[in-house]
């Protein structure tokens, strides 16, 4: 059977410890309870031998890449089915048999977009385990008052627990990546909805972040807010001094300033 070629345009760094593989895993299966699992960028397979064939969940793995999927066809033929010529950033997760869990060894490349995409539908995806950069891994992670506190950090902590369960090193990758890497779990939270609209939280929070250095006052400006509320104190702090709670009570007042100004 011959052999995939890591492609650098996809950002492929394939993995080749079992050890790790199954601790991923593991990771995954020992807290999903829904009924889709989708694998993105399976590679070779190293993740898929120990998802594809389960009887606890329905599976899907997504790729890209057409010599990967040929690949993986001849490597599981009565699974065929199982792996699609698919890009997990276009497809459509609405229609899904209930709740949904992502993971996957994820291209360096997208991995803020597969991010992205699991806040646009936190109905659905119940939970994600994902090896991604080492940087990213801590961004996402970080709290208020961290320098790596960011865009992802505060949107994915609104509705998920975040870990950063290990870290892993660039010689179990072929070809070796030039940075470090480390799995994350997201688990699904208690919050069913926010008491804001959630494409408005969105939009404030990147906002926000866009020039870290200024106030938030600078920042949302453009906003339209009114003078009033931009005297209030907490346009005069940065928003990585902000907390999640915070940045959702902020999100309230422009909604309501908005709301006062049409009227």
């Amino acid at each position: 059977m011959s052999v995939v070629r890591p492609k650098k345009q996809l950002g492929q760094h394939f993995l080749k410890d079992q050890q790790i593989a199954h601790r991923i895993v593991v990771a995954f299966t020992d807290h999903f309870r829904g009924e889709l699992a989708i694998e993105i960028g399976p590679g070779t397979g190293v993740l898929t031998d120990h998802l594809i064939g389960q009887s606890a969940f329905q599976f899907q793995a997504m790729d890209v890449d057409q010599e990967s999927v040929a690949f993986l066809h001849r490597k599981y033929p009565e699974w065929k089915e199982q792996v699609l010529l698919q890009d997990f950033l276009q497809s459509s997760l609405s229609g899904a048999p209930g709740s949904i869990g992502v993971i996957g060894n994820f291209p360096y490349n997208i991995s803020s977009q597969i991010f992205f995409k699991v806040y646009d539908h936190i109905d659905e995806v119940a939970l994600l385990v994902g090896m991604i950069q080492k940087e990213v891994a801590e961004r996402i992670c970080a709290g208020p008052g961290s320098k790596t506190y960011g865009i992802l950090s505060v949107l994915l902590q609104a509705f998920y627990d975040v870990e950063y369960l290990f870290t892993v090193e660039p010689h179990v990758f072929n070809p070796p990546p030039k940075v470090r890497s480390a799995v994350i779990r997201l688990k699904r939270n208690d919050r069913q909805k926010l008491d804001c609209d959630a494409h408005m939280f969105k939009k404030v929070v990147k906002a926000s972040f866009q020039t870290r250095r200024k106030t938030l006052r600078n920042c949302l400006k453009g906003l339209g807010l009114s003078a009033r509320l931009l005297e209030e104190a907490v346009f005069s702090k940065r928003a990585e001094q902000l907390s999640v709670d915070e940045f959702l009570e902020l999100t309230k007042k422009i909604e309501e300033d908005g709301r006062n100004h049409a009227i």
